[in-house]
């Protein structure tokens, strides 16, 4: 079974606390959103306390065009991946350190920025990888994207057992945000989404590599997706940027629709939900965890680490669920742990990674 033989994660400079955030919305939006006060109170019933931006609060008093912010997540997405890479690299997981050019390929996860050539392209000019490493770069998975990158590494590890493969994701969701944008979808996503990187060290059965503790071994993976379902989240791309597609109805979704999907996939690896000792969730929002637990039958014990990572960091989209592993990998774990990893995103659709702590 191939392995997360390291994590590590990286938070841009600019910490701010929810309630700056809430006022600068509101000196935003101030008599441009009916019922603006009461709309407001999402800021303070989420859960969040702080979150990380690659900007400065006040960058947003400001316009910024589409080539401006873009031009900026190239930039910065280049550079939190060059930080977040070396973390992994050199991390305490490991019994001695990688270098670069032991890297057989890079997966690079992003959707909150346009680059052609993609930005693991560009990390390489700044880091000794081979010039033969494979480079796998995904866009548009969103909120799934941390988990669908660790699925896509674990299927290359399969295929080339020797093989290490890092999974890179960068998300600056603040450069998306659009201050003449009065949909709630907007607003609601001003007071969730933040910015954040990481990066997981992925090797197959074969590869030489030493790990310090228990690492999670990957079982299977399964993907889910819902037909018709283009509006449920996502981008809406205009001639200023990114705007935000965020459907009301995805708690309803995550009850109804999630459950089944789980249920087939531990039906098919022969694994009840009482053998799951670590559920590493996606903390798409306060609701979306309240529904995990509801569908799959967990408690609030099993949510308690996506919950301190959304309150400390918000929803960085797809490195977050990297973020929420990276603390149960610093756990001390027994051997045979099974834990499942779940992410869901844009499509609409979801991924699940079945974990087992060993040596």
């Amino acid at each position: 079974m191939p392995k997360i033989a390291s994590i590590s994660t990286y938070n841009p400079p600019y910490t701010l606390e929810q309630s700056n955030i809430e006022n600068l919305t509101k000196e935003l939006f101030e008599d441009k959103i009916p019922q603006l006060n009461r709309l407001l109170k999402v800021f303070e019933n989420g859960d969040i306390q702080t979150r990380h931006f690659c900007v400065p609060l006040e960058w947003h008093q400001s316009e910024h065009s589409f080539e401006e912010r873009n031009n900026l997540y190239i930039e910065l997405a280049t550079q939190y991946s060059i930080k977040v890479i070396n973390s992994c690299l050199n991390s305490d997981f490991l019994e001695s350190p990688l270098h670069p050019s032991e890297i057989d390929a890079i997966v690079f996860v992003s959707s909150t920025g346009i680059s052609t050539p993609s930005i693991d392209a560009r990390v390489m000019n700044h880091l000794p990888f081979s010039d033969r490493t494979k480079r796998i770069p995904l866009w548009g998975l969103g909120c799934a994207g941390g988990a669908s990158g660790i699925s896509r590494a674990f299927d290359y590890c399969k295929a080339y057992p020797s093989s290490k493969v890092l999974v890179v994701c960068v998300e600056l969701c603040s450069l998306t945000f659009q201050p003449n944008d009065f949909s709630k979808s907007n607003l609601i996503g001003a007071s969730l989404f933040a910015d954040g990187a990481a990066c997981a060290l992925v090797c197959g059965d074969e590869a030489e590599l030493a790990t310090s503790k228990l690492v999670p071994h990957i079982t299977a993976t399964a993907s889910k997706w819902m037909p018709d379902s283009e509006d449920v989240m996502g981008w809406n791309i205009k001639n200023n940027g990114l705007h935000v597609v965020f459907s009301k109805s995805i708690p309803s979704i995550i009850t109804a629709w999630l459950g089944p999907f789980i249920d087939d996939f531990l039906g098919e690896q022969q694994v009840t939900k009482a053998e799951l000792t670590n559920f590493v969730a996606h903390p798409g929002g306060k609701k979306v965890l309240k529904a995990y637990e509801e569908t799959l039958e967990l408690t609030e014990e099993h949510t308690h680490i996506s919950r301190e990572v959304l309150k400390s960091n918000g929803n960085m989209s797809s490195p977050t669920v990297l973020y929420v592993l990276e603390q149960f990998m610093k756990k001390q774990h027994n051997n045979d742990e099974l834990g499942l990893l779940v992410a869901l995103g844009p499509g609409f659709c979801g991924e699940a990674v079945l974990l087992n702590w060993r040596d």
